[in-house]
């Protein structure tokens, strides 16, 4: 059991039987009464954001959650198909449950896959990821307007906001949390 004097950012709970991610916390001590603890919490399974408070030094569960790094493979109807670095068993993880990163799945990159209770909830990729443009429009000569942006297609048929000097077969680093474009690594 966590006490909210434990509470961090990213510490994973467990509240009314579903497992949860502290995005953030603060400690709030009124003139009258006693303190309590204001959290935005994020539910690993559905991803949706709530707000919750607790009383100072209130206890909360602590979720039976483990992860396990795995390859993903490929697309397979309404599932990605990915497989266990040590046991090389393949997993099938419903596409409903992993909206966020599927915009992120190159084959064969590593992820983590998280586990509650025994199944498969959510898959955590990497902070950063190279991809290619596959498709954008060409930057006019002479338009520089300072932080100008335009819509790029990736390979994985995501959709970012890149700077205007890019082209269609430049390889990026984008940023899965935010989904933003970080730096060009290489040039067609």
């Amino acid at each position: 059991m966590y006490s909210t004097t434990d509470f961090k950012k990213g510490l994973r709970i467990e509240m009314e039987k579903e497992p949860y991610e502290i995005i953030d916390f603060q400690h709030v001590k009124p003139g009258k009464g006693g303190a309590f603890v204001r959290t935005k919490l994020k539910s690993l399974i559905s991803g949706k954001v709530i707000d919750r408070t607790l009383r100072a030094g209130e206890k909360v569960e602590t979720p039976n959650i483990e992860e396990k790094n795995m390859q993903y493979l490929y697309d397979e109807g309404s599932s990605f198909v990915f497989m266990d670095n040590e046991t090389y068993d393949q997993v099938h993880i419903d596409k409903e449950a992993s909206l966020e990163s599927a915009g992120f799945l190159l084959e064969n990159i590593h992820v983590k896959i998280l586990y509650y209770n025994g199944k498969p909830i959510n898959i955590e990729v990497p902070n950063f990821i190279d991809l290619k443009i596959a498709q954008t429009e060409p930057g006019l000569r002479g338009d520089t307007v300072s932080g100008a942006t335009k819509p790029a297609t990736l390979e994985t048929g995501l959709v970012i906001s890149v700077p205007l000097f890019l082209n269609e077969g430049d390889i990026i680093k984008v940023d899965t949390r935010t989904k933003t474009y970080i730096e060009r690594v290489s040039s067609k």
